[in-house]
């Protein structure tokens, strides 16, 4: 009777489960689609909707030659598509250890993730968003994997921005020698340490396994061991192809409505600025605050016109994070989240 019971009690579990699979699952699915495009979309507008420095920057553009201006706006405009789609590349070659997914839905989750990534701190979101197109069983090693990808693009920012900042301290800040000595050698230290950390990324699975309570997931972190360098070099040349890229965009517009700065500190400064951004725990929606202070501050040294710059940083901002979020969102909807990884 006993046992009867039991198996009662674990058919009607199953059957509950079979019902939330084959309905409710539906309208759950739907109901997270609609919240996480509601929620970006609600943010996006309430972001875009106060940012003063848009209108400002319309204002700099309306003022200029509209024939250059429709053409500079282009450039930036295009360098966006192929700096994401460098990136869908990058995430396509790493989750090729994983499982084989086609080019364009590697694209679907780049830009899902995207739209997470707006409302999320320090863009955690995006892990979720673009995971969730992965095989279940796939997932925990396909967000260590894209790991490996966002370190890649942090040891570019850190390598670039520290030694700006060294420059920086000796060019502009009335310091002795010995302290300009030791800025360049820690800024040096510093970058060096990226980069041995980064060719020995399997170091990482070695750390985690060291500590019990990671027991559950160290597991997932075993996919670093299978990284040879000419695989870590490789995914290092796309983040560089990345880099140069968002900084033409910064180039491009600065060179056009500041033509008068000097073309190396505003270099430095770009990348100076990348380093701060990328440093700070933020979210992608204010992070033009963020961009916009620092970059009025770092660009005092070499212009006064501070409004010019805040616009030109809150342009770039609207380009970069906000037109992807859009973009997204749609394939946000055609995602199916409890299903096993394939777009709906």
């Amino acid at each position: 009777m006993a046992n009867s019971n039991k198996w009662n009690i674990f058919v009607k579990i199953a059957d509950y489960h079979w019902a939330l699979t084959s309905k409710k699952k539906k309208y759950l699915n739907l109901f997270i689609k609609l919240g996480i495009t509601g929620a970006a979309f609600w943010f996006i507008y309430k972001k875009v909707n106060d940012q003063t420095s848009l209108q400002q920057f319309q204002k700099l553009t309306d003022s200029m030659d509209p024939y250059i201006m429709k053409w500079v706006l282009f450039s930036v405009l295009m360098l966006m598509f192929v700096n994401w789609f460098l990136e869908v590349g990058k995430w396509f070659y790493l989750v090729k250890k994983l499982e084989r997914i086609s080019f364009w839905k590697a694209t679907q989750s780049v830009f899902a993730g995207l739209t997470w990534a707006v409302f999320t701190p320090n863009r955690i979101g995006e892990y979720g968003g673009r995971i969730m197109l992965l095989k279940p069983g796939n997932r925990a090693k396909g967000a260590v994997s894209m790991g490996v990808g966002q370190f890649a693009q942090l040891v570019l920012t850190s390598v670039a921005g520290s030694l700006s900042i060294a420059w920086f301290v000796s060019t502009y800040l009335e310091t002795p020698e010995s302290v300009q000595f030791g800025v360049w050698l820690i800024a040096i230290l510093y970058a060096g340490a990226f980069l041995v950390i980064y060719y020995n990324v399997h170091w990482i699975d070695k750390f985690v396994s060291k500590f019990k309570f990671l027991k559950k997931i160290q597991s997932s972190f075993s996919v670093l061991q299978g990284f040879s360098n000419r695989e870590l070099s490789w995914v290092l040349f796309i983040s560089l192809s990345r880099f140069l890229i968002f900084t033409s965009q910064y180039l491009i517009l600065m060179l056009v409505i500041l033509p008068e700065l000097p073309f190396l500190p505003m270099l430095f400064m770009i990348f100076i600025l990348f380093f701060i951004q990328s440093a700070l725990p933020s979210l992608d929606l204010f992070d033009f605050s963020v961009r916009s202070f620092v970059a009025s501050n770092l660009y005092s040294y070499i212009t006064n016109q501070e409004i010019a710059v805040m616009a030109i940083v809150s342009c770039i901002w609207f380009v970069n994070i906000i037109l992807p979020a859009i973009l997204g969102s749609f394939f946000v909807l055609r995602t199916n989240y409890l299903g096993e990884g394939n777009a709906a």
